[in-house]
């Protein structure tokens, strides 16, 4: 494992948002939602690509508060642009289950 120093972990810009939206994309070369997140008035609404299905309907996403990386540059995935990485450690089976705050936290906080 690759060590860095604490300046390298603060360039990762970590935040807080509310999922607004979700649908499949069946696009995706790997089953997975398109989201919309919501990041508050700082960062406003964002998109992203999110391999969730196995966990995961779409309309339970809705509300739900996630982690995500902000400030990694947008990746385009077929013609959908996702402009954030939603975090999330693997399972047993190697599923994806979502990271998020236990209680609920203003849109856009910075993990510390």
């Amino acid at each position: 494992m690759a060590e860095i120093s604490f300046d390298d972990f603060l360039k990762v810009d970590i935040r807080v948002g509310r999922i607004t939206e979700a649908e499949p994309f069946p696009e995706a070369r790997k089953p997975a939602f398109k989201l919309r997140v919501d990041f508050g008035p700082e960062l406003g609404v964002k998109r992203s690509s999110a391999q969730i299905t196995a966990h995961y309907a779409p309309e339970a996403l809705i509300g739900r508060q996630v982690m995500a990386v902000v400030n990694f540059p947008p990746r385009r995935i077929g013609k959908f642009l996702s402009e954030v990485l939603v975090l999330g450690v693997t399972d047993s089976a190697g599923d994806i289950v979502l990271i998020g705050p236990d209680l609920n936290v203003p849109q856009g906080a910075r993990l510390h």
